[in-house]
């Protein structure tokens, strides 16, 4: 079992981004480039180049694509490239969005939101400007963007078997307004007709429920290894204990049996967004 402060998550990730930008600056100077010239050849202004030296500024991964080819680092930038783009996520979250993107399979149960994966550009938006304390813009669009890139694992082959529990409250609840609720339903509808996805709908009305303390996502590694992720107040733990995992799998099983059906579910998905 792994417990993962966020403050020593986010000075790590910060340290890696600081190490990423003196190697594009040794990398620099060994080609004779200054700030302004290399920005030139890869398309970046001079304070965007000098941000990513000093590790304030994330680039994209088309950006360390350029740098690695226009300063003949031979492909040492890019090997950093994964790391780079888990530095965009909260430091409490970086280890299990490493496991999350290759994982063979994936099972989540969410009672306050829709699980980020199944977001849509819009609700992801006023989830992260409704957090407290505010974030910046900058910060919200990175941890927007780092959302969305997760949503790639839709589209992996092979494709990883996954499947949500939701909270019919928190499908119900208007996060960002009536508009992206609808926009939010909608992309429930889409992905939820993808041959290897099955989402589920519990409703408020079960007498019985077996998950009452709360969300947690389950998976299963590309080695193989069956492990839990839970989450609560920007604090995070990877359990790997097996006993502790099978705990989580059978109540995850049971949590299935309560809820509505795949079939049943995209059926009310369908009606309560034509109520709304």
């Amino acid at each position: 079992m792994e417990l993962v402060d966020v403050d020593a998550g986010a000075e790590s990730g910060n340290g890696f981004l600081r190490c990423f930008g003196r190697q594009v600056k040794l990398l620099r100077e060994a080609a004779g480039l200054t700030q302004a010239e290399l920005g030139a050849l890869v398309g970046y202004g001079e304070a965007q180049i000098a941000s990513v030296e000093q590790g304030r500024r994330i680039p994209k991964p088309g950006l360390v694509a350029d740098l690695d080819r226009v300063l003949g680092a031979g492909g040492v930038l890019v090997a950093m490239k994964g790391e780079v783009e888990r530095a965009r996520y909260p430091g409490f979250f970086r280890e299990f969005a490493r496991l999350e993107a290759e994982a063979v399979e994936l099972h989540a149960y969410d009672v306050l939101l829709v699980n980020g994966l199944l977001q849509c550009e819009e609700y992801a938006r006023a989830v992260f400007e409704m957090w407290r304390p505010l974030l910046d813009e900058e910060t919200v669009e990175q941890r927007l963007g780092a959302r969305l890139m997760r949503q790639k694992i839709f589209s992996r082959k092979p494709a990883p078997l996954m499947s949500f529990v939701i909270e019919e409250a928190a499908l119900r609840r208007p996060l960002g307004g009536r508009r992206v609720l609808q926009c939010q339903l909608e992309q429930l509808l889409i992905v939820g007709h993808q041959r290897n996805v099955e989402i589920q709908v519990m409703p408020i009305e079960r007498d019985e429920h077996a998950s009452l303390a709360g969300p947690f996502t389950l998976l299963l590694a590309k080695t193989r290894r069956r492990m839990a992720y839970v989450e609560a107040q920007s604090q995070s733990i990877v359990h790997s204990d097996a006993a502790k995992v099978q705990n989580l799998e059978a109540t995850y099983g049971v949590l299935r049996a309560q809820a509505l059906t795949p079939k049943e579910s995209l059926g009310w998905i369908e009606r309560f967004l034509g109520e709304l």
